[in-house]
């Protein structure tokens, strides 16, 4: 059974089910095998959280561990069988989209700025602030399990690369239950316009809302693609299959459908 928890009303107001748990390695390893175990007791949108996870994991296979107490892991399921599997590959930039704006509600009334890194992490004043896995759930095809992190209080001094940043760090308190709520209420919304529009990203405004908030476009970027190489150019917009373009110095343009980028000052 859940683990009853009073600091997340604003949460439980959206997800049938908040599982809050003292510590574990892996969320997503956690929500992965409960559904495996046990599909039906968790439903659509329900979230499995802890501010201690030990052996989390992040795009590209890296390693996402973080001191205890600084930073939110969060993994929630989402049920996908109405969108078309062609599109589903929107799904992690829905994430990344729903919690960009889940962010910038957080800097209402602030100087300070965020935005989408293609394809799926949030940037806070230049800085990573969120990184997000994706997955889908062996063996339950229309079962993904979305895992978010997000440095929350994490000093300056524990970040793990100059690239990172985290709330405390540019001088911000994070109210947890309303940045996951935000997240959540987004997320919903943007799966919801896409089973509307039957997988058709630009028709459900998927494609636009994801470009309007992704910093990426319009930045000189070099990126580096899964073959070891690295493509340098100009990330001129996102495409209809949510890959990211990249106008090359002879205009020549290349579609990206899985890299690191990185943003070229």
């Amino acid at each position: 059974m859940p683990i009853p928890e009073h600091g997340y009303p604003l949460t439980a107001a959206i997800s049938p089910r908040v599982q809050v748990v003292e510590t574990t390695e892996s969320t997503n390893a956690d929500v992965v095998r409960h559904v495996v175990e046990a599909s039906g007791e968790w439903p659509h949108l329900s979230v499995l959280l802890t501010t201690d996870q030990r052996a989390g994991r992040g795009r590209l296979d890296r390693k996402w561990v973080t001191p205890p107490g600084t930073a939110l892991a969060v993994s929630t399921v989402v049920r996908v069988s109405g969108i078309p599997y062609a599109s589903r590959g929107w799904i992690p930039l829905i994430a990344g989209a729903a919690m960009t704006r889940a962010v910038r509600a957080q800097l209402a009334g602030t100087t300070h700025t965020a935005a989408l890194k293609w394809p799926n992490d949030v940037i806070l004043d230049g800085g990573k602030v969120c990184g997000i896995l994706a997955e889908v759930v062996p063996g339950h095809a229309d079962a993904v399990v979305i895992g978010t992190g997000v440095n929350t209080r994490m000093p300056r001094t524990d970040l793990p690369v100059e690239t990172a940043t985290s709330f405390e760090a540019v001088g911000l308190e994070c109210d947890d239950d309303r940045l996951l709520a935000d997240y959540l209420r987004a997320l919903d919304e943007q799966l919801g316009a896409l089973v509307g529009a039957r997988g058709n990203a630009a028709a459900a405004g998927v494609h636009a809302e994801i470009e309007a908030l992704c910093g990426t476009v319009g930045s000189d970027v070099a990126v580096a693609l899964p073959d070891g190489e690295t493509l340098r150019g100009r990330a001129s917009r996102i495409d209809e299959e949510g890959r990211l373009i990249v106008v090359q110095h002879d205009e020549f343009e290349s579609a990206v459908s899985a890299g690191d980028v990185i943003h070229v000052r």
